[in-house]
């Protein structure tokens, strides 16, 4: 029996945001019909190298697609001139548990990410957003801009990031795909005046201040995915429709984990999963008033649905390498 090996050039070369977007939307469909398995990621923590490992197990019961994705988060690493993230997705067979396929993940990670957050918008923000604010210029931003610019008519990005180096990477990297005017700030709250907001820090106390967002803004929170990292201002929190992926993985370490934990917040003030939304069970933005936030964690469901997205294009273009398991 053989396994396919896809490396990053292999994935890269099979997948793009719209057809991401695409499969994590029925995704989180399924999701919010309870028609999969997923049980919260795991975690170990690494406190003597201030980092930790992931794993991400999970069953779409309607595409018939199970696997498990092994993911880190090491935030010194560009200091060794690693990824901050990185991932590796084990696509299995349902009818016999067999490993199909064996692939890098930390460029679908970052894909996927992105995918779920421009879906988010897509359901919470207003339609007629134009100005989006970003606060963090590193892989994940450039990702969130791509997918909104799927959904939107952008016409203007605020960004500001505590690296000047991601400045250049994210000016060169969006300007040849996003037609917008790219405006950099040093001030977090000239950021936070905009239509869309997306927050992709990996901070332990909020940035992002209260009084600094409008009435009527969409935010997308990426940045808190382990306990006790926020974002935001517990007190945003308190004002907003809070809209989360899994309400049991956000919980204990979502954006939410530290308001509940302090009792800012209740998990009765959590309107729902966004799975639910694009189900059709509960409504999303209901005004143009709304302050609504989108608490992404990252759900195995989002890297499986794309891992075999990948995988059948990959066996269909006839890309990878097998290797020999027995």
């Amino acid at each position: 029996m053989d396994i396919l090996w896809l490396n990053q050039n292999n994935v890269k070369s099979v997948l793009n945001m719209p057809a991401a977007m695409d499969v994590v939307e029925k995704a989180f469909k399924q999701h919010g019909l309870k028609k999969v398995q997923m049980p919260p990621k795991t975690y170990l923590y690494f406190d003597k190298h201030n980092g930790d490992l992931r794993t991400m197990p999970s069953f779409l019961e309607e595409q018939d697609i199970t696997g498990v994705k092994i993911v880190n988060v090491h935030p010194e690493n560009r200091t060794v001139g690693l990824p901050t993230v990185m991932a590796l997705v084990v696509l299995n067979s349902t009818r016999t548990g067999a490993p199909l396929s064996v692939m890098d993940g930390t460029y679908l990670t970052g894909i996927r990410t992105g995918a779920a957050g421009g879906i988010a918008a897509k359901y919470l923000a207003r339609p007629d957003s134009k100005v989006v604010g970003m606060v963090g210029a590193g892989n994940q931003a450039r990702t969130q801009l791509l997918a909104l610019a799927q959904v939107f008519d952008i016409e203007q990005v605020k960004i500001t990031s505590t690296v000047i180096s991601h400045y250049k990477e994210f000016e060169k990297e969006m300007e040849g795909i996003v037609d917008c005017e790219l405006i950099k700030t040093p001030h977090v709250g000239e950021v936070c005046d905009c239509d869309i907001l997306v927050t992709t820090t990996p901070v332990r106390s909020p940035v992002v201040k209260s009084e600094w967002v409008k009435e009527g803004t969409h935010i997308n929170a990426i940045g808190a995915d382990a306990k006790g990292k926020q974002e935001l201002d517990p007190q945003l929190m308190a004002r907003a429709k809070i809209v989360v992926d899994d309400i049991v993985q956000a919980s204990h370490s979502g954006e939410v984990n530290v308001p509940l934990s302090s009792g800012v917040i209740s998990t009765g003030d959590i309107h729902c999963e966004l799975g639910e939304v694009i189900a059709g069970a509960r409504i999303g933005r209901e005004s143009d008033d709304e302050i609504t936030i989108f608490d992404s964690t990252g759900l195995a469901i989002q890297d499986l649905a794309t891992a075999n997205l990948v995988y059948e294009r990959a066996v269909e273009m006839g890309i990878g390498s097998r290797m020999k398991m027995f």
